[in-house]
């Protein structure tokens, strides 16, 4: 009897209780899409400001040259990202349908493979990139005005990249399972302590980039622990076990995150590529520039991204569930709403411009300053079409359609920015080759419309799509 309690005790610590519904397949859909995408806007854009709220800090106290510094740096910490948000939304994707099943089990184990997959490349990035820190800072784009600069950031930020990956496996999980407030919880802690630390590091104690890094590394750590609470939850639908079989499904579930995959290596190409091309150009001034260009775009497109996200949860569990009708209602709303936040981002960039800019730049920059502000207009028809195209994807990839989510992603972030812009710096110096990224993403949203329109929920399309179902592996 004592050995029947006891593994009765240890089942109830294992295995959650299943008594709550679905509201992502019972609520109606209006409700649905806020209740998902509010706490996934606040989580993402509390993530980005603390991206932001660092260059504003670094721009104004350190200088120029630092901004440049960590702005070189950042291709190598998106290819990480890449790999983890390729796990992590292709694991997600396939959790949310195994949930819309009323499978949890197999929902845990990709859980589990995932986050384990994760740990494993941490602990491989981390002593490789210090061991060859300075081959790699070199290839990145570092020169002699810099590379001190870059190595100061890079010591410490390394220090905390198991935060940073691990945060992001954990936020879409825990959010999957249908606890948003809490992922969102846990980024907007990491984006106030970051605001804190950065004014007490470089402003107060004066610690300059490393300050920056610092902050940065430690406001990347609290959101990891918050997080963390999860495994307290009675109810919780993914639990964790070390113990793993069947690995090739985190392969197959991968492959179906393989857009998001594409668009966080590629982005860390056209990083590298831009910030090339603009050390050759117009030295760091150049660099530091697209640097306040690039934070600007990226606060429209989490935006969207956030949309995205909740439109991935939503689709996939729905998906699952068989409910067509929701799905297609949900798609529009996510459209809609994507057309009116990329409206208001092209108002604030054109008719604000030198107020935005100022903001992250010392005016003893000035050089800079107008330089960034040249580049914006050249660059805002992005915001007019990316919105759609971000959407576009993330419903195919709901959808297990890896293939044509990654076209789109592969032409939107690598394919054509690289063309256009070695034609455009090649063969038309004359030119401003900054335009190759709008160009690109125009062609690409043609591109996006045409999937959507071939793929638009139907029930024609659910047939195809259930007969083309995922196995379990």
């Amino acid at each position: 009897m004592q050995s029947g309690n006891s593994n009765n005790a240890r089942n109830c610590l294992k295995i959650p209780r299943m008594t709550r519904t679905n509201p992502a397949l019972t609520d109606p859909v209006l409700s649905s899409f806020f209740r998902l995408w509010l706490p996934s806007l606040a989580g993402i854009m509390a993530m980005t400001t603390a991206n932001i709220v660092d260059g504003i800090f670094i721009g104004n106290y350190v200088g120029a040259t630092a901004l440049a510094a960590v702005t070189l740096i950042i291709p190598f910490l998106g290819i990480l990202f890449g790999v983890t948000f390729m796990l992590t939304m292709g694991g997600t994707v396939r959790a949310g349908k195994y949930i819309g099943e009323a499978d949890t089990a197999a929902a845990g184990a990709i859980f589990s493979k995932t986050l384990l997959a994760v740990v494993v490349l941490v602990l491989l990035v981390t002593a490789s990139g210090l061991l060859l820190e300075t081959y790699l800072l070199r290839a990145l784009g570092g020169n002699d005005d810099v590379l001190p600069l870059m190595q100061t950031y890079f010591r410490i930020i390394m220090g905390f990249a198991w935060a940073h990956l691990l945060t992001v496996v954990m936020y879409f999980f825990v959010r999957v399972d249908g606890y948003p407030a809490l992922a969102a919880i846990a980024l907007i802690t990491g984006s106030a302590v970051n605001l804190v630390l950065d004014y007490l590091f470089i402003v107060h104690f004066q610690w300059g980039i490393a300050g920056a890094a610092w902050a940065t590394g430690i406001s990347q750590a609290l959101p990891f622990l918050v997080l963390c609470g999860y495994f307290f939850f009675p109810q919780r639908r993914l639990v964790f076990n070390l113990r793993q079989t069947k690995w090739r499904e985190l392969f197959t579930s991968a492959f179906n995150g393989l857009s998001e995959f594409i668009n966080e290596i590629s982005a860390s190409i056209i990083a590298l590529l831009l910030n090339w091309m603009f050390m050759i150009r117009l030295g760091v001034e150049g660099v530091a520039a697209i640097t306040v260009v690039n934070y600007m775009m990226v606060i429209g497109l989490m935006m969207i991204f956030s949309i995205g996200d909740a439109e991935g949860i939503f689709i996939s569990q729905n998906y699952g569930a068989g409910k067509l009708h929701r799905i297609r209602r949900f798609l529009l709303i996510c459209i809609s709403l994507a057309l009116l936040i990329s409206s208001i981002s092209i108002w604030l960039l054109l008719c604000h411009t030198h107020v935005l800019v100022s903001a992250f730049l010392n005016a003893e920059d000035q050089d800079v300053i107008e330089l960034t502000i040249g580049l914006l207009r050249l660059f805002w028809p992005v915001f007019a079409v990316s919105g759609l195209s971000l959407v576009i994807t993330s419903y195919l990839t709901a959808l297990h359609l890896p293939v044509q989510s990654s076209i789109i992603a592969l032409a939107r972030s690598l394919v054509l920015p690289v063309i256009l812009l070695l034609t455009l710096f090649h063969a038309f110096p004359e030119l401003p080759f900054i335009l190759a990224i709008p160009m690109a993403e125009v062609i690409t949203f043609i591109l996006a419309l045409f999937f959507l329109a071939r793929f638009f929920p139907n029930q024609t399309l659910f047939r195809k799509l259930d007969a083309l179902k995922p196995s379990r592996l």
